[in-house]
């Protein structure tokens, strides 16, 4: 990981609200000859402990689940904003450009839970982006149809261990290198620019 201490942001719950709203992360394990992942939506809860825990489910008989199964140790990616940033903006523009992004890397150990486990699962994600009154709200489902998904299907856990980020946001340069790049990102058309400029203004 590109990592400098000023790139950090120090903050847990920052951090855990970052994932929260990139919660559509990529989860990485060791296959038989290559890593294996898969990028499934994830629920991040803190529990008594004070311990955060990553919570969804996957297809049965993948190569990642073979991979989960012979080997607990995961890493979770989760990534949001990013941008091209032109040093020309800058106010000694005769350096390198760079890139801005925000990133998490969470390291932990993965359990495949059980049918009750797997149920709950498929019905909170369903009521979390579906609702309990549209057409495809979960008690609307056939049972039968979800009998037969439970088979195919199998919920995890990830106990989170350690946590990494990096909110690259243009922190080491002037304050008006700074303002410079806010500009001409908010100038552009694009939603990761617009993004990016918004969270460096957050920390001016």
């Amino acid at each position: 990981m590109y990592k400098f201490p000023y790139f950090t942001e120090n903050d847990t719950n920052t951090v855990v609200t970052f994932m929260k709203e990139n919660s559509f992360a990529i989860i990485t394990a060791i296959g038989e000859t290559h890593p294996v992942a898969t990028q499934v939506p994830l629920f991040i809860d803190i529990n008594e402990d004070g311990k955060i825990l990553l919570s969804g489910h996957i297809m049965r008989k993948t190569d990642h689940h073979k991979a989960f199964e012979k080997n607990e140790n995961v890493l979770v990616l989760f990534t949001g904003p990013h941008s091209y940033v032109s040093a020309s903006w800058y106010t000694a523009p005769q350096t390198a450009s760079t890139w801005n992004y925000m990133t998490v890397h969470v390291k932990g150990k993965i359990s495949l839970l059980d049918e009750t486990a797997t149920y709950e699962a498929i019905k909170n994600i369903t009521e979390k982006y579906e609702g309990k009154e549209t057409a495809a709200a979960f008690h609307k489902m056939d049972e039968d149809y979800i009998a037969a998904m439970l088979k195919a299907i199998i919920a995890f856990s990830i106990e989170v261990e350690s946590m990494e980020n990096v909110f690259k946001l243009s922190q080491n340069r002037d304050e008006q290198s700074k303002k410079n790049i806010i500009e001409a990102l908010q100038k552009r058309p694009d939603e990761n620019s617009k993004m990016i400029a918004a969270e460096m203004i957050k920390r001016l």
